[in-house]
């Protein structure tokens, strides 16, 4: 594993007038690494990610990129730099063919504009085709059964399909990270399974590639991060293997309560 930090949060904080809702995080990424970020409805979780993809501007704090302070830039900015990221509610375009919605996340990086479309069609044109060949093979990492339908609109999609997709989209940037939030919503046993299936898969696709991800889903979370940071109040209160962390009273209090941890 490489040493340096992919991407350090520094006392990150955020204010809503009188509510701090993210307060104080320090946080390292390192490359090749997945990290899960747990914690009660209501923590902050979502509104790091924010933070950290430039939705929100930091009222303290920092965001570092491989050392290079990226706080309070513009999200396409960020994207551009190489950080990705999912919703917990879909994002794609359902209209639109599973392969396009995929091409559609490499706009970041294409040098395809308006002007160059109605002047250079031929450049344009080639660009295009280049896109599309990439597409399919992000396609084929993600699922060899996507990659079959790749022509199909992507809104008839079931819900697992759609989470790879998303995260196939995302991959399209050339990441070298990438946040999920709550990836494995609404899947059963056997789709979040295979979800961790595809994430490891990933990874030894992408060398470097990391992740960070919003999980509630104590089955991924026991089994797929090597670190698990735990948010309450907008304050990290725990942070490390996911067997340690479990089992540490502030971590069981903001679960379950303090009469519940006293009588367990």
């Amino acid at each position: 594993m490489m040493s340096t930090a992919l991407l350090d949060l520094k006392g990150l904080g955020i204010r809503f007038g009188g509510l701090v809702a993210v307060d104080g995080v320090d946080l390292t990424i390192r490359p090749s690494t997945i990290t899960c970020i747990i914690g009660p409805n209501g923590a902050g979780k979502s509104t790091l990610f924010n933070l950290i993809t430039g939705i929100y501007r930091p009222t303290s704090g920092q965001v570092l990129l491989k050392g290079e302070d990226i706080t309070g830039q513009p999200a396409y900015r960020i994207a551009e730099k190489g950080i990705a990221r999912t919703f917990q509610s879909s994002r794609l375009f359902d209209d639109l063919s599973i392969l396009d919605n995929v091409i559609i996340g490499m706009h970041a990086r294409t040098r395809t504009g308006v002007l160059t479309a109605l002047l250079r069609p031929a450049r344009a044109k080639r660009e295009l085709e280049a896109c599309a060949v990439e597409a399919e093979e992000i396609l084929r990492v993600i699922s060899d059964e996507l990659y079959q339908r790749r022509y199909e609109p992507a809104g008839i999609l079931p819900q697992a399909d759609r989470r790879r997709l998303e995260i196939a989209r995302a991959l399209a940037l050339k990441p070298q990270l990438i946040l999920l939030d709550e990836p494995s919503s609404g899947m059963d046993d056997r789709d979040t399974a295979a979800l961790m299936a595809d994430i490891r898969r990933v990874m030894a696709d992408r060398p470097g590639l990391s992740f960070l991800i919003i999980e509630h889903d104590m089955r991924l979370v026991a089994d797929l991060p090597e670190t698990v940071v735990v948010i309450d109040y907008g304050k990290k209160i725990a942070e490390g293997p996911f067997a340690e962390v479990r089992l540490m009273p502030r971590v069981q209090q903001a679960y379950l309560g303090q009469k519940a941890v006293e009588h367990a």
